[in-house]
């Protein structure tokens, strides 16, 4: 039988109760095991506990490097945080597995391969189908207006209404959140909680932005208010672009001053204004369309 380190020490002690000095105990093991016993150092150093009233020849525990919390178990659970909560945080994560922040790094990056990154923001969820529909008319009007090179995209206007709502923003930081390697960069609908809001309509030409029109004192978007309200001040913007572009072509010194034109109808130059503002007759027959 080979003998391992609490054998020697057995022999040690049995040497120590016998009364043999140090010395003595260290040629004895040497004459019976040569290579294979304790050196001197060794036996003078349990002699010295044994004289300390040490009796147990077994290793006493001692503070040195804990064993590692990196095992299945802590990774699975880290896992399932982030699963539960895509926002949690280091500190969360160790007081739920009391474990230390480099534990909960070397899990989250090498073992789970996770990153945190920002949402993106989006307009709106659309499902597939609305994805698909937007695409296949996008399809047909390039294939109508001959891939955007026809002159009858300049008299082409759209316009849309939609909620302004104020809300608090999340910061940057709030809004990051943990991604596993093999998922799809996160994103989230623009609008939020919000505290209050303004229904506005907005039309484009192919030139940029026309004109903005709010919905004030609660009133109703229906065909009345498009008629007498929104599309005469979209048509007169629309006026105020074209004459603004003649005058320019036939007067090149021509400009514009803040005050030369009114857009809510005043009086500020009266042949720029008649040539804008749409006429009476105009405005009934939108009216009489619109019912």
């Amino acid at each position: 039988m080979e003998l391992n380190r609490e054998h020697f020490r057995a022999i040690i002690f049995h040497n120590f109760r016998r009364g043999l000095s140090r010395q003595e105990c260290f040629d004895e093991l040497n004459s019976l095991y040569s290579d294979k016993a304790p050196s001197y150092s060794t036996v003078k150093n349990w002699y010295n506990e044994f004289n300390r009233g040490r009796c147990s020849i077994q290793d006493e525990s001692r503070a040195g490097r804990p064993k590692s919390v990196v095992v299945p178990e802590k990774i699975n659970a880290v896992r399932e945080l982030i699963k539960q909560d895509r926002h949690v945080t280091y500190r969360e994560i160790e007081a739920s597995l009391d474990i230390s922040m480099t534990s909960i790094n070397k899990i989250l990056h090498e073992h789970l391969s996770v990153k945190k990154i920002c949402s993106r923001w989006i307009p709106h969820n659309l499902t597939n189908a609305q994805k698909k529909a937007r695409v296949d008319w996008c399809k047909e009007m390039l294939e109508k207006y001959i891939q955007g090179t026809s002159k009858a995209v300049y008299n082409i206007y759209t316009g849309d209404e939609s909620w302004i709502y104020a809300y608090e923003p999340e910061t940057k930081q709030q809004s990051t959140v943990w991604v596993f390697q093999d998922e799809a960069k996160p994103t989230k609908v623009v609008r939020g909680r919000s505290t209050s809001k303004q229904m506005i309509a907005c039309f484009f030409g192919i030139n940029g932005h026309v004109a903005t029109v709010a919905l004030e004192q609660r009133r109703t978007v229906n065909s009345e208010w498009y008629t007498t309200i929104c599309l005469p001040e979209i048509i007169l913007e629309l006026a105020v672009g074209q004459s603004v572009y003649e005058m320019s072509i036939t007067d090149p010194d021509f400009q514009i001053s803040p005050g030369t034109i009114d857009t809510k109808g005043g009086n500020k130059d009266s042949s720029v204004n008649t040539l804008l503002m749409p006429s009476q007759h105009e405005a009934s027959s939108w009216q009489s369309k619109s019912k």
